[in-house]
């Protein structure tokens, strides 16, 4: 096993990640972000894009789970599918990649296998793919993966439709049971409760993005839960 996903075991891992319709989107803003995820506790945090690694590797000495996203056409993958991707996210200051274990059809032709094998030997650093089912799960553990991660699942169309924040129990009951290496919860972590029950299930470590650095979807729950409140408020009893 890789120093560092030892050092993951038992932690949380924090997304720093903000798209471009965020008024955070960029790599100060991210900087800024992983920085006060440090400051609260958070060991490892996950990054997308050489801009940003690069950024948040000067603010910060934890780990980086870099990630690189980039839509190609004709294909639904999109985290880290090639090589280069991943190389320029390591090059940036990345100590492990996330890319798409889902076994999809990867750009440039390469297989799951193929791209791990290939960054193993040639970046040197640890590999954790996310998944959507068990059966992925295992096909990426067998093609060299360090970590499978519940990332995908709900996002698929073999995967589960899912609530909308709640992760998933199941897949990770599943995976603890069929794959050798450390399975990381990352997907709808809404509580700290949740995070617990992941630990006790047997999670490595669990990511969470949303729930933590994104003010637009933290505020949304918020307004939603009154807006449902007026609703019952509104509705007439039936006698």
């Amino acid at each position: 096993m890789f120093p560092v996903i030892s050092q993951l075991k038992g932690g949380l891992i924090v997304s720093c990640q903000a798209g471009p319709e965020s008024a955070l989107h960029g790599p100060a803003y991210m900087a800024a972000m992983a920085r006060e995820a440090e400051r609260g506790g958070a060991v490892a945090l996950r990054v997308d894009g050489p801009a940003d690694i690069e950024a948040v590797r000067k603010m910060t000495h934890l780990p980086i789970l870099g990630i690189n996203k980039h839509k190609f056409e004709g294909f639904d993958p999109y985290i880290t599918v090639t090589f280069d991707l991943a190389r320029h996210a390591v090059a940036a200051g990345a100590d492990l990649l996330a890319m798409d274990g889902t076994g999809r059809p990867l750009p440039e032709g390469a297989t799951l296998a193929q791209l791990i094998g290939r960054i193993h030997r040639e970046l040197a650093v640890p590999v954790m793919a996310d998944v959507s089912t068990c059966d992925e799960g295992i096909a990426a553990a067998q093609a060299g993966a360090d970590i499978v991660a519940t990332t995908m699942s709900g996002y698929t169309p073999n995967s589960r439709k899912l609530l909308q924040h709640s992760p998933d129990f199941d897949l990770l009951r599943e995976l603890v049971v069929s794959v050798a290496v450390p399975v990381i919860v990352e997907g709808r972590v809404s509580t700290p409760e949740q995070l617990v029950q992941c630990f006790e299930m047997g999670a490595h470590a669990v990511c969470i993005g949303s729930a933590i650095t994104s003010p637009y979807s933290i505020t949304r729950r918020f307004v939603d839960a009154i807006s449902a409140m007026q609703g019952q408020i509104n509705t007439p009893h039936q006698s």
